[in-house]
């Protein structure tokens, strides 16, 4: 699933990657791909590696669609062969970045990893399982026109919502439409690794027919009877009431507990381990940062060291503001989390787009969530 689907683009010629994917797992390749970008200027090394290999860069980390299969009526999984200094070391449940040049642009999403790190490591591909978004342009392309043989651009796995090795002996999984992403490398990791414990999994998606990976989560559910699956469907049955989560699994209490998907879903799930003193026991996974309502009318952004200037509303991200301007901006979950994407605010106030929060000169702010409140500079 997308982690947001709202992010803006970045200009083909200035996305920057927040780090060199595979540089602390693989130090000899980042330190042969560094000699080979010396040795080749003024002359960039891609000039170079592409004619040997298209996935070979000493910028970037690229990726091959390789196929593309559907799971859904709208939604397909990608299968996905790195290039160059991608560490097949990820964990169950992490996302990764994709960028794809769509009109001269790179758009670039944050999905959930379905695959499983142990076949990855062993046939050396991975996948992502995108659902299309009536507001989403990139997923809508993801899944109905991208075709095998496309050069993506990636960035490294990331994220907290993973499960642990051993995992827990009890867990619950919650998860709702395409929140089942994540949990589904993690149910093929559990399986491979034989560790298929007391799981009870609850599902949601508006039709059978919409239930992503449907036969395979049938089949792992007939394969391991300590796997117990509920699958609701919602159109039907209406939407899962956790306020009575007793009903559906009477020990949840006694469970480390995975929830993904729609933000009412988690922030139900939230209050229920919190009202019980169990919070620390929820591991939550949401796929965009929330936003206040928009206060202002935002003004103009000056980035200091680029010296570029544009006029943004007070609805768009300073993130987004740069890379309309041509900026290189860094960046990494492009949803608050990471931090990737922090620079200073010289003059000026920014605001964040969660709280509402202003933010004071002299700050560092997370330009993927944050806009000018009036005029403002950025030490970029």
């Amino acid at each position: 699933m997308a982690k947001n689907d709202i992010k803006i683009s970045a200009n083909v010629v200035n996305t920057v990657r927040p780090t060199v994917a595979g540089a602390k797992e693989r130090p000899g390749w980042h330190a042969l791909r560094t000699i080979v970008a010396r040795i080749t200027t003024p002359l960039l090394p891609d000039d170079y590696l592409k004619l040997v290999n298209p996935l070979w860069s000493a910028r970037e980390l690229r990726g091959k669609v390789v196929d593309v299969r559907q799971e859904t009526e709208d939604s397909a999984t990608l299968v996905i062969k790195p290039g160059w200094g991608f560490s097949f070391d990820y964990h169950p449940g992490q996302y990764i970045g994709i960028g794809l040049l769509m009109d001269g642009r790179w758009r670039w999403r944050s999905y959930s990893l379905t695959s499983s790190p142990v076949e990855s490591h062993s046939d050396h591909t991975i996948t992502i399982t995108v659902k299309a978004m009536r507001e989403g342009f990139l997923s809508t392309h993801l899944v109905g026109g991208v075709a095998p043989g496309t050069i993506v651009r990636l960035a490294a796995p990331q994220g907290e919502f993973v499960m642990p090795d051993p995992a827990p002996g009890k867990v619950l999984f919650l998860t709702a439409g395409s929140g089942i992403t994540p949990v589904m490398s993690m149910l093929r990791t559990l399986a491979r690794r034989d560790q298929i414990t007391d799981i009870v999994h609850l599902h949601s998606a508006p039709t059978e027919a919409d239930v992503i990976f449907a036969d395979e989560l049938a089949q792992l559910a007939k394969d391991h009877p300590s796997y117990q699956l509920r699958v609701r469907a919602t159109r039907t049955d209406g939407r899962l009431d956790l306020a009575k989560l007793d009903d559906e699994v009477a020990d949840w209490r006694t469970r480390e507990a995975w929830a993904c998907g729609p933000e009412a879903m988690l922030h139900d799930a939230e209050r229920e381990f919190e009202a019980a003193g169990l919070g620390v026991r929820l591991h939550l996974e949401r796929f965009a940062a929330s936003r206040a309502a928009v206060d202002g009318t935002g003004g103009s952004v000056t980035f200091e060291r680029s010296g570029k200037t544009v006029v943004a509303d007070a609805a768009t991200s300073l993130m987004e503001a740069g890379e309309q301007a041509g900026v290189r901006m860094p960046f990494g979950c492009r949803m608050g989390i990471c931090q990737s994407c922090v620079v200073s605010l010289l003059d000026g106030h920014a605001r964040d787009l969660r709280t509402g929060e202003e933010r004071e000169p002299g700050s560092r702010v997370q330009t993927c969530i944050s806009a000018a409140a009036g005029d403002c500079v950025l030490d970029i």
